[in-house]
């Protein structure tokens, strides 16, 4: 083999997935067409559970700091943005659902399921900034980074992977992991089923300079032809037609075609002088069935597709890389036990097609139609209320992901909670932890390398990628222990 694992796709998901194979000991490749960072508007916000991976692999401090930067970045354009003063501020914002604002002020962030968690907001972090903090710690840990090559086709023959390169070069490898996008050509090439439902809108989203930006109204509006959001800073502008999609997707968006949608869902004549970055989207949603097929894998827009809204698709391949990393680095060593790298699918599917609903219903409500208009009159009202407002701040920031894990205790399956950062620390390893008195650390000493012990009074079994695989009663509890290690960390 000249890899164990060919990651194809260098963006946030296939870099990750690549940090978390590195980290392991895996010889990893990633192959990606571009040369440099993808500057196109896309996702800005971390929701909690990619927030808490990054924590527990030592890259919270480098989020904060692309946090900082990018605050001071728009600090120093106010002077320049005159129509500013027009932006309604209100901090009394926790998120929205189709353009229908959440309260935060009726949130009750006292809630159990906020308890445990790092933090109660989004971290609003460019993909542009993520890229590079993942690129600079895959090449850290050793990955190789192949920028500026493409994979022309691939063979997989039930005992490896040959890859062929568009400059000739020829790979051979255990694993091929497609990270590259909506579009995929593994999940194409590996002939992997795609189903789901057909797009119904055209949307754009773009960076712009307008000559006369005084007659947009900042924030959502609702017209009869259609949706806008407008952000004077940065000059972010998204429209959204329900008029079917695009004729053809894929093609570059001009300075044309962006001006005439704002010009008609705004219904006003406003002037776009430059256009920074534009894109297109739709509400096209698939998602794939299994996202293993033979030593193929998929991760990411390559195993599923949604439309932007709440920004979930950042946040779910994240996820997936993190669930996936350790599980493909325990089968490439050869001591994961038997189902470990089917469970990725079993785990990851269910979130999956639970965020593809969450985009659609948007659509939804998003409708101009009068029946539409009704409902979202309803929908507005039960969010205002504590307990409406609560349930989409919880939706929304990801704390209610839970993995359907076998156990009684109600921790297993669930993000585990790490008050003092301990655990956290521990699992930058990228092993799994056991915590407990000191005699559990007896328990898995025949799994050393694969487990760290860290000292508590509350005795659980943290798997590397932080959630939870077993949990006692007490202190001296072991009671199911042993079979939680097999089913995860193998045998001795």
């Amino acid at each position: 083999m000249d890899h164990d694992v060919v990651v194809v796709g260098g963006g946030p998901v296939g870099l990750m997935t690549a940090c978390e194979l590195a980290l392991a000991g895996v010889r990893v490749a990633v192959v990606e067409r571009r040369t440099d960072v993808d500057p196109t508007i896309k996702a800005i916000g971390l929701h909690i559970p990619s927030v808490e991976a990054f924590q527990r692999r030592g890259l919270l401090p480098a989020l904060l700091e692309a946090q900082g930067r990018q605050a001071r970045e728009l600090l120093a354009a106010l002077p320049r943005r005159a129509d500013l003063a027009r932006v309604p501020v209100s901090s009394d914002i926790a998120g929205h659902f189709a353009g229908i604002t959440v309260p935060r002020s009726l949130v009750d962030y006292g809630d159990p399921d906020f308890g445990a968690a790092w933090s109660r907001d989004m971290m609003p972090v460019s993909q542009q900034a993520l890229e590079a903090i993942l690129a600079g710690r895959a090449a850290e840990l050793g990955a190789e980074l192949r920028q500026g090559a493409e994979m022309v086709k691939f063979a997989d023959d039930g005992d490896g992977v040959d890859v062929e390169l568009d400059s000739g070069e020829r790979w051979r490898c255990g694993w091929l992991v497609g990270a590259d996008g909506g579009r995929s050509a593994v999940r194409r090439g590996a002939g992997f089923d795609f189903p789901g439902t057909d797009p119904e809108i055209t949307g754009h989203q773009a960076v712009v300079e307008f000559a006369d930006p005084e007659v947009l109204t900042p924030g959502w509006n609702r017209t009869e032809n259609g949706i806008y959001v407008y952000t004077p800073l940065p000059g972010r502008i998204l429209t959204v037609e329900m008029d079917g999609p695009p004729p053809d997707r894929h093609a570059p968006v001009t300075h044309e075609e962006l001006q005439d949608s704002v010009r008609r869902v705004s219904k006003t004549g406003v002037t776009i002088t430059s256009v920074r970055s534009a894109t297109r989207f739709t509400d096209h949603a698939r998602q794939a069935s299994t996202y293993v097929r033979g030593r193929v894998v998929l991760a990411g827009d390559a195993a599923h597709v949604h439309s932007p809204f709440g920004g979930q698709g950042l946040n779910l391949g994240l996820g997936d890389a993190l669930n996936l990393g350790w599980k493909l680095a325990a089968t490439v060593h050869g001591w994961a036990p038997a189902g470990l790298l089917d469970s990725y699918t079993r785990e990851r599917h269910p979130v999956g097609a639970w965020v593809l609903d969450w985009t659609r219903a948007q659509i939804a409500l998003m409708r101009l139609d009068p029946l539409t208009e009704s409902l979202r009159r309803i929908v507005g009202d039960l969010v205002a209320t504590p307990g409406g407002a609560t349930y989409m701040a919880k939706k929304l920031s990801g704390v209610l992901q839970k993995y359907d894990l076998p156990g009684d205790h109600p921790l297993v399956g669930c993000s585990v909670p790490d008050p003092g950062g301990r655990i956290a620390e521990a699992l930058r390893t990228g092993r799994a932890v056991l915590t407990g008195p000191d005699h559990l650390a007896g328990a898995g000493a025949s799994r050393a390398g694969r487990l760290t012990h860290v000292e508590s009074d509350a005795p659980m079994l943290v798997r590397p990628d932080g959630y939870v695989a077993w949990a006692g009663t007490a202190p001296g509890d072991t009671a199911g222990l042993e079979e939680a290690l097999r089913r995860w960390l193998g045998g001795s």
